[in-house]
C-alpha cells in the first residue's frame, strides 16, 4: 500500500490488563450486548493474530458470515467446531462427502451446502499458501509489512466496511479459489486478526492495540 504519511502509535504490552467490574470501561458501542459480542470485543477482536490454525477459523467464520450477523457466528462457533475439526485446516482438506452429509445433519449447523463445501475448498487453497509463503501468517501480514494500521478516516469519525486493502486482498484470495470471501468481508477479517485497529478511539483496546497511522 502506498502510504504518503505514516504515524506510528506504539502498542502497550499485549497481556489482557485486570478489569474491575466495579470501573466504568469505556468500549465499541457495536459490542455493548454484555454476552457474545461483548466477550469477543474484550477477549479477541482486534489483538493480531499469527496462529495458523485461528487464523484459519477467523477466516471461515467470515464465509460462514456471509449473509448473516455476527452475533449469530459466535453463537454457532462450538457448532463449526465440532463440524470443522476445530479448524484444523490440514483435516478440513481431507474432507470428503460424507463429512459434508454429517455436517448438514448436526444439530444447529447452518444448512448451507455451497458454504459447508466452500470451506474445504478454502482449506485446500488455505494450505497452498503455506506451501508458497511458508505460512498463511506471512502472507497476510506482508500485506501491512507486519503493521497494525490505523486509518485517519476511521480517527475522522467514518464507519469503514472496506477499502484499498481489502479490495486487493479480497482479489488476491479470489485469483487464489477462495469462495465467499469478498472486501467487505475481508476487512472484517483485518479487523478480527489485528492488522486494522478499528477499535473507537475512546474504547479501552484502542490504545492498547496501537497502530500506524494511514493518513
Amino acid at each position: 500500500m502506498h502510504m504518503e504519511e505514516t504515524e506510528t502509535r506504539q502498542p502497550q504490552k499485549r497481556a489482557m490488563p485486570e478489569i474491575n467490574e466495579r470501573t466504568e470501561i469505556t468500549k465499541c458501542r457495536w459490542c455493548q450486548d454484555k454476552g457474545w459480542l461483548e466477550h469477543y470485543h474484550d477477549t479477541e477482536w482486534g489483538i493480531p493474530c499469527h496462529d495458523e490454525q485461528l487464523l484459519f477459523e477467523y477466516l471461515m467464520l467470515e464465509a460462514m458470515s456471509c449473509g448473516l450477523s455476527w452475533r449469530l457466528m459466535l453463537q454457532k462457533r462450538a457448532v463449526f467446531r465440532t463440524c470443522f475439526a476445530d479448524f484444523d485446516y490440514q483435516k478440513v482438506a481431507r474432507f470428503t462427502e460424507a463429512d459434508i452429509h454429517r455436517a448438514m445433519e448436526y444439530p444447529g449447523m447452518i444448512k448451507s451446502r455451497r458454504k459447508i463445501a466452500a470451506i474445504i475448498s478454502n482449506a485446500l487453497c488455505f494450505l497452498q499458501i503455506q506451501q508458497e509463503f511458508g505460512s498463511f501468517d506471512r502472507f497476510i501480514w506482508d500485506y501491512s509489512e507486519g503493521q497494525t494500521y490505523i486509518y485517519q478516516r476511521h480517527l475522522d469519525g467514518e464507519w469503514l466496511t472496506k477499502n484499498e486493502l481489502s479490495d486487493r486482498i479480497a482479489a488476491d484470495l479470489k485469483k487464489r479459489g477462495f469462495q465467499f470471501l469478498g472486501s467487505t468481508l475481508v476487512y472484517s477479517y483485518l479487523q478480527s486478526i489485528g492488522i486494522i485497529n478499528d477499535h473507537a478511539p475512546e474504547c479501552w483496546m484502542f490504545e492498547k492495540m496501537g497502530g500506524t497511522i494511514i493518513r
